[in-house]
């Protein structure tokens, strides 16, 4: 049996396979644009992904099924009967719903969402960006007042169009704010708070199962699996017991904890409870999750900003960590997510002087994303102890400064995949499973021993973040 993983991320949709081998092999990449209308505001174009998965499949030749990921949080309005999309796609990462979502705190319905969701107030989450939609787009409004509206994340839209079922897989659900996580099923009163009605929502379906059939090059074939990215990063890497754990460092850095079939909900800590995944058939897989909202995008900007041109600079430097020195970067750049959750929070750099060069601002950038992946890992161990090493993937794992600086901040064995796509594994891996199939792959990680960490270098981090919470937009300042 031959399946394909569409991996459908922030900055790209890629066909994966697994070879003859065992080996995850890439067989096709195609990049999509970035909007940013306003400050804050981050769009795609949700024609654009829909016909870059499409040719993500043809590329890939001949499959018996395939299974598909998505980005969590992203979402869209599209009409029932013509399939065509009312709205760009809300990416995760927008915080243009962050008045309203503090209104809604100042009224007090926070304790709902964390009771109900397990989820705090957020523009991050589906929610308020749905709500948005319905306010805010003359279309969205006319297809609601049709009886024609559909709204949801961006796998509801993708198998609608694809294989025409209006579903949406119960990991996906979990991230919206909309779904009681107890029963996984749309809350209503969570559906008031947003304003969001009942009926123009997906149907939530276990992640495996029958999804219909899409059509390719080669003929009808059959969706099988449908998940959120950073879950199916959580299967591929083999987590399945209760403290296993796993940091994926792409736009963002994505730590995810199996808690098995307990829901753990301790929003002291700033950690959500969330369904890692559900078999069909089965009950539902449970997991912490803590995002680190800006990881490879911190260092990606830094490169547009000229700091430096060749990712392979950047993988060592001859001075001291720049944190040893007083220089800190806050990361930032789109708010904090947990353990804080502040969508006001900036970048900043505390410490800077005439003296340092571009090299020492990029080093800093690099330590600042290791000391926030280091505040979620300490807060989970708190929490719920985690087993053995970490392991990590996504592009910044193949930095071996910023891979030894984890290390070190964590004082845990850090163990990078020497295969990458392990999102694109576990979502073939979640494709086969319905089936029946097994797929045989040869996993390799590294191995990188921490050294002793400094305890002051955290403490001036802290400092530093306390700072970058304080620098907001004026309407925050009174």
């Amino acid at each position: 049996m031959r399946i394909v993983g569409i991996d459908q991320g922030t900055t790209s949709t890629r066909a994966l396979i697994v070879n003859t081998d065992g080996k995850l092999e890439v067989v096709h990449s195609i990049e999509h644009q970035q909007f940013y209308p306003h400050e804050g505001w981050v769009e795609h174009d949700p024609e654009q992904l829909v016909a870059n998965i499409q040719q993500c499949v043809n590329a890939v030749g001949k499959v018996d099924a395939i299974g598909i990921d998505n980005q969590g949080e992203s979402c869209l309005a599209w009409d029932a009967h013509t399939k065509q999309a009312l709205s760009p796609v809300i990416v995760w990462q927008d915080n243009r719903t962050i008045d309203e979502i503090e209104r809604l705190r100042s009224e007090g319905f926070e304790d709902e969402t964390l009771a109900r969701a397990g989820l705090p107030l957020d523009p991050y989450f589906s929610a308020s960006k749905l709500a948005w939609l319905l306010t805010h787009i003359p279309a969205v409004k006319n297809a609601l007042a049709r009886g024609t509206l559909r709204l949801g994340t961006t796998d509801a839209f993708f198998l609608d169009r694809l294989t025409g079922r209006f579903v949406t897989d119960v990991s996906t659900a979990s991230r919206t704010s909309l779904m009681n996580l107890k029963h996984q099923a749309w809350d209503e009163t969570l559906c008031q708070i947003f304003g969001i009605p009942l009926e123009v929502l997906p149907e939530i379906v276990p992640t495996t199962g029958d999804f219909g059939v899409m059509s390719t090059d080669y003929g009808a074939t059959p969706i099988t699996a449908s998940v959120v990215d950073q879950q199916a990063a959580l299967y591929g890497f083999g987590c399945r017991d209760k403290g296993d754990a796993k940091i994926t460092f792409g736009t963002g850095a994505f730590v995810l904890m199996v808690t098995g079939d307990e829901i753990m909900n301790n929003p002291a800590l700033g950690l959500l409870p969330t369904v890692a995944w559900q078999k069909f058939g089965q009950k539902p897989v449970f997991a912490l999750d803590g995002g680190v909202y800006t990881a490879s995008a911190a260092i990606n900007w830094a490169r547009s900003l000229g700091l430096f041109h060749d990712f392979r600079a950047i993988n060592a430097f001859d001075t001291p960590p720049a944190v040893e020195k007083g220089l800190v970067f806050v990361p930032a750049l789109s708010g904090l997510g947990c353990p804080y959750w502040d969508s006001r929070a900036r970048g900043i750099w505390v410490g800077l002087s005439l003296s340092h060069k571009p090299e020492q601002l990029v080093q800093s950038i690099l330590e600042g994303v290791a000391f926030r992946a280091a505040e979620v890992i300490n807060a989970m161990h708190s929490c719920v102890p985690m087993n053995n090493d970490l392991f990590i993937d996504g592009g910044m794992s193949r930095n071996p400064y910023f891979v030894q600086f984890l290390a070190n901040m964590t004082q845990r064995v850090v163990r990078p995949a020497s295969m990458p796509e392990l999102t694109g594994l576990g979502t073939i891996q979640l494709a086969a499973d319905f089936p029946g199939f097994q797929i045989q792959t040869v996993s390799q990680f590294g191995s990188v021993q921490p050294k002793p960490g400094n305890p002051t270098s955290m403490e001036l981090f802290e400092r530093a973040v306390s700072m970058s919470r304080q620098w907001s937009a004026p309407a925050r300042c009174s």
